[in-house]
């Protein structure tokens, strides 16, 4: 949860950050950046020392960080601190992995599926939730200070939260890949950073298309030199092995699904309809907590029912599955999305997808990898969603900006393509999962099903009406 918050938190409110800080809009979007460029270095390398030095120190070690980098956010009014504290920041995107890790070490195997369903369906249910606090907070141009202070209080909650649960366990041991580490870390940057800033430099321009060489040329290096290395940060097994690799290219489509749903919901929602002739011309609050929250508070039920969808089908059919229901939910909003019904409908039946997909995710790679590679293997695919969330907002932030009527805002046009291509990119993903995936080597019988399932049910329901409360 702290993870998806901090993600969305500050999206809806750049055009006042840049308001209240007297910052040009090219550099207000280093808030989102810069966190996502750090994200990308730290997430790899804080798998690794998971899994080598053990979970709980560096889940606190990250904790203290971001809280660190929230009270710096809440207290400054200089851009140049605000984005350093988003660096800060960037280390919640190690939660995740190391989250998986804990549930793989400490749940017994009739309750694994389940618990990682419903942690892995907090990123899409977190992340509607982050949208709509923020405009609760924000609501009337407040002082944009206040969703950092929120995010300060999720920080400290989860870090006492991890003090008093998380069991100390011991690492498997070895040596950390610092070298592989810095490798990586410049190639995702290279990669990262020319697509959220390629609206601005110019996508032929010399600096987006050298960065994008660079990250390539650099990321056969390091799989060359992961290769050569005894004990690597990411074992290259990882871009190679099938069912890996195509978890992961299913996860870079589900990221894309997931974010050009906010941008492409709340952008339209927020169109002033006098002007355009379509939208809803709705603030930033009523297309939070009318279009947006709806979703969230769906997919606070349905994660826990697609831990037993994975328990009953297995994690490849439910990853088909969630995707072919997301991709009806963007053909539905590329077709049907005049009144406000159509809307809430469509990003519902997106977000229960994109919910499911997130479990099935981690069922695959704990299927496939050793316990000591769990935290590398999710850092992995964090990183897969991430850039698909990178690239989404890159082509949706393109679109909005090319395609303008003399009046300024957006062609409809526009939503109508941004929708259809999440269709395209959530069928790519249930093509994946439905061909590129094995079939299950067995099936539970339907006697060991009811089993694990009156076992596991309780506890799920558990933390269902815990979220809800």
């Amino acid at each position: 949860m702290v993870v998806a918050v901090l993600q969305t938190l500050v999206v809806p409110v750049l055009a006042d950050i840049g308001a209240q800080l007297g910052a040009s809009t090219s550099a207000v979007g280093w808030v989102v950046t810069a966190n996502l460029l750090a994200a990308a270095v730290m997430t790899p390398v804080l798998g690794r020392l998971g899994d080598v030095h053990g979970k709980r120190p560096v889940l606190v070690g990250i904790l203290v960080v971001v809280a660190l980098g929230s009270l710096l956010a809440a207290t400054t009014s200089s851009l140049v601190l605000l984005v350093l504290g988003r660096v800060l920041q960037g280390a919640s995107f190690g939660l995740f992995p190391l989250g998986i890790s804990v549930l793989r070490d400490e749940l017994p195997a009739e309750k694994l599926t389940g618990g990682m369903a419903v942690v892995s369906g907090t990123l899409g249910v977190g992340g509607g939730f982050g949208l709509v606090l923020t405009g609760l907070l924000t609501d009337g141009g407040a002082d944009y200070h206040r969703i950092f202070w929120l995010s300060l209080g999720v920080a400290l909650a989860a870090l006492v939260l991890t003090l008093a649960v998380v069991p100390k366990r011991r690492g498997v041991g070895g040596r950390m890949d610092w070298l592989g580490g810095l490798v990586l870390g410049a190639s995702l940057v290279l990669l990262l950073l020319p697509l959220s800033q390629g609206h601005t430099w110019g996508w032929a321009s010399v600096r987006t298309v050298g960065s994008l060489v660079l990250a390539v040329a650099l990321f056969v290096g390091w799989l060359a030199l992961e290769r050569r290395t005894a004990e690597p940060l990411v074992s290259p097994r990882m871009f190679s092995h099938r069912p890996v690799l195509v978890t992961n290219l299913a996860a870079v489509c589900i990221g894309m699904a997931l974010f050009i749903s906010f941008l492409g919901v709340s952008t339209l929602v927020q169109v002033p309809t006098a002007v355009a002739g379509y939208g809803f011309t709705a603030s930033v609050l009523q297309a939070s907590v009318v279009y947006l929250l709806p979703g969230a508070l769906v997919g606070v039920v349905v994660a826990p029912l697609g831990g037993r969808l994975v328990r009953r089908t297995g994690a490849r059919v439910a990853l088909a599955l969630a995707a072919a229901i997301a991709a009806v939910g963007y053909l539905s909003l590329a077709l049907l999305h005049s009144l406000t019904w159509q809307v809430v409908v469509g990003a519902v039946i997106v977000n229960i997808g994109v919910t499911v997909a997130y479990g099935a995710f981690p069922a695959l790679l704990v299927a496939e990898v050793s316990p000591g590679e769990t935290g590398s293997a999710n850092s992995v695919n964090s990183i897969a969603r991430s850039v698909g969330s990178a690239v989404a907002s890159a082509v949706v932030v393109t679109l909005l900006a090319s395609n303008l009527t003399s009046t300024g805002v957006p062609r409809e046009s526009v939503f109508t393509l941004a929708f259809a291509l999440g269709t395209v990119v959530c069928l790519l993903a249930a093509g994946l999962a439905t061909f590129g995936l094995p079939r299950d080597l067995r099936r539970p019988t339907a006697a060991e099903q009811d089993e694990e399932e009156a076992t596991a049910l309780a506890g799920e329901w558990g933390t269902v009406s815990g979220l809800a409360r």
